[in-house]
Order: C-alpha cells, then structure tokens, then sequence
C-alpha cells in the first residue's frame, strides 16, 4: 500500500458505471520457477524476481491486481501463502512478487532470511478478480494499507500509461517512512504522469508535522483526505481499496457516507478480522445443519473428483484434499479466494464465513470451498468455471 494532477480532462458524467472484469479460463497446476533476484525494501520485506520460461509464458500471463499461490513444502509440512504479482511500474512485464515477513515460523520469514538468486519457488498460475474498472478518463482513488500497496501500484501504473485522460490519486497507510514498501518506484510513477499521478503517505506512527498525514485513516479523516485529493465521490470517480480489512471497512463506510456509488468501491483484504464475516446467510437465522455423507464432485483443470465427506471434515476443501491434494486453496479463512469455485448442483452454506466474493459472485453461485459445508446430499462444484 502507498501515494498527484492539473491537466486532467474532466470524466464525461453520462459515463457507464464501472463494469466487471472479463472473465477467463482457470489455470491451474503446479510450476517451477527461478529466483533470479532478491533486493530488500525494508527490514521486513524483499522484492523477489522470477524467471518464467517461454514454454510458460502464457501460463504466467498476468493482468494488473492478479495473484499468485505460492507453494513451500517441507518434511511432514506445507505452507501455502498468496502474493500480489508487482512488476516494477518500468518493467510491466517483469514477473515479481513482494513478500514481507509475517510469523517467526512462516514463509514470510524464511523469504527474507534464506531465499536466494538461483533457487526456485513452486507457483500457481496468475488469477483474480481485483482490478480497476474499464471507464475512461475516471478519476482512480487508490487507498491501501501496508503490503496492499502492491497490486495498488501495478494497477496504477497500468492504468496511467494506457488512459492518457484518466488520474490516479494514491493514499498509502504506514507506520513510518521506514516501512514504507516501494517508495522510490512511487516516485519514479510520479516523475514520469507528474500531472496525473498524486501519492500521499498517511504515517500511522511518525509525526509528519501535520495532523492530515499522521494517525490512522478513519473515518473522519478520510473525506479531508480525499478533498485534499480533489477526489470526491461522484460520477466519473472509482475507488480500489487494499490492506487490512479494518482499514477497509471504515474506508468503505466513510466513501459510501460521503455518497459513493457501492459498485464504484472495489476493496482486497489480505487478512482475516476478528469480527463476525460476510456471509450469504440472512441475518438473524442460524446456519443450516451439513448434510452428513455428502457426495462432492468438482471439476478443475480439465479432471474430474469425487469424494464423500467424512463426520470429521468441517469444509468442503478437508473432503476435497482426501481426493486430490491439487485442489486450489492457500489462506483457508476466506480471505484470499483461490479456492473459489462455481455450484454447479446442490447446495452448500457458507456459515464460516468469508471475505473475498462480492454479492454479484455470490448471487452468481459461487462459493469458496475452505468455508463452505454441504447443504444437499450432492453437490458439484467447478473451479474453472
């Protein structure tokens, strides 16, 4: 997360809402690629760039706000972490990911003390739903906190150089400017659309000297942020929203305050709160019981798997894994949406809980597998759908 503007021509006000981006085939599978470069942004945090050979280049073809799962086995173990894929704005095609370090005994940490030039990371292909909206000449408003200033970025920079009418307005939240990620290439953004790109670091824990870019953003300093940006909700604005989800929630609830349109507020969380989830389920009514002995079947990569879920499997994704270990999957608290997949027949619940669909997704069957339970003695799903 990160953060321009005088020549912009004004969005047209009869301008289509904000359309979804267009859907594509699934890719799955397991790949190889090699480290060909490891360079520190922080104490917490390196840049690490990947070799994708040219019998994968259209595997690894990736659009701005893509992702990517990252697999590191061990003896007896598996962890599975999921990144933003963050060229250098310069280097659009480069394939790079940033990773800082999280838990003393995660993969975070044994990227940034041990990952080297020469060795290879086991990768899913690019997939993902985050991403600017296709309107012309809008004015992009880009809040992110920490770490989610790394799709912020790629999306900026993509959206600058192909819309010569559009802005972007970037507010970055961190703790101090040591940890700000990607500062030089921020500035390097802002050189090159110096009247189009603006960039503002929010310091949660360093005085700035002013009281409008120091402290958290909340919901009473947001709308003194964004008219500081000139960036008022309205026709023609679009906002993307990346980091924690409490930045995220109050961030959302202030813009739609201010009057935004919901569909121009598109949001990415990358960890789980402690509050209660978004869920499908009416409010007030308690979720459904399983249906014991389920019959699942689910369609990715072009095979097929079918499986019968035990008493002791919460999930589908538990039942799943029995059958194939393949299945896509990586935070396993709804966050991330790799495991995401279509309800073809039957039914499930999603009672656990879940971040990462948007209520167009829902309404359209999909489902996330790590939080979701049979609700039919049948159901299958499809993961390339």
């Amino acid at each position: 997360m990160r953060l321009p503007l005088d020549d912009f021509a004004p969005p047209d006000t009869d301008a289509p809402a904000p359309g979804p981006r267009a859907p594509r085939p699934r890719r799955t599978g397991w790949h190889r690629l090699t480290v060909t470069g490891v360079r520190r942004l922080t104490e917490e945090a390196v840049a690490v760039t990947l070799r994708v050979p040219d019998d994968l280049r259209d595997t690894f073809a990736h659009r701005p706000g893509d992702h990517v799962v990252v697999r590191h086995r061990r003896p007896g173990h598996e962890l599975r972490r999921s990144y933003s894929v963050c060229p250098p704005p310069g280097d659009p095609d480069a394939f790079r990911l940033v990773i800082k370090r999280g838990a003393p005994d995660g993969y975070g940490a044994y990227a940034t003390t041990t990952l080297a030039t020469g060795d290879t990371l086991e990768l899913g292909p690019p997939g993902g739903t985050f991403a600017l909206p296709e309107l012309p000449g809008a004015h992009h408003v880009l809040i992110a906190g920490g770490s989610g200033i790394t799709p912020l970025i790629t999306m900026a920079a993509a959206v600058l150089r192909e819309d010569p009418a559009c802005r972007v307005s970037l507010v970055h939240a961190v703790p101090t400017t040591a940890t700000a990620l990607l500062a030089d290439e921020l500035a390097e953004l802002k050189d090159a659309f110096v009247d189009r790109f603006t960039a503002l670091h929010v310091l949660t824990r360093e005085d700035r000297g002013s009281e409008l870019v120091s402290g958290r953003v909340d919901t009473a300093k947001l709308p003194r942020l964004l008219a500081a940006l000139d960036a008022r909700p309205g026709p023609g604005t679009a906002f993307a929203l990346c980091g924690p989800d409490g930045l995220i929630t109050e961030t959302r609830q202030a813009l739609l305050d201010q009057g935004a349109d919901p569909a121009a507020v598109r949001s990415e969380t990358f960890t789980a709160p402690s509050g209660t989830p978004r869920t499908p389920e009416r409010e007030g009514t308690p979720p459904p019981t399983p249906a014991p002995g389920a019959r699942i079947t689910a369609l990715f990569g072009g095979r097929r798997a079918a499986v019968t879920t035990e008493p002791r499997e919460d999930v589908l994704l538990d039942a799943l894994l029995r059958a194939h270990p393949d299945v896509p999957y990586a935070c396993r608290e709804g966050v991330c949406g790799t495991c995401r997949a279509k309800v073809l027949t039957g039914q499930v619940d999603l009672a656990g809980g879940q971040y990462a669909l948007d209520t167009e997704e829902l309404a359209a069957g999909y489902t996330l597998v790590c939080r979701a339970r049979p609700r039919t003695a049948e159901v299958t799903l499809d993961f390339d759908a």
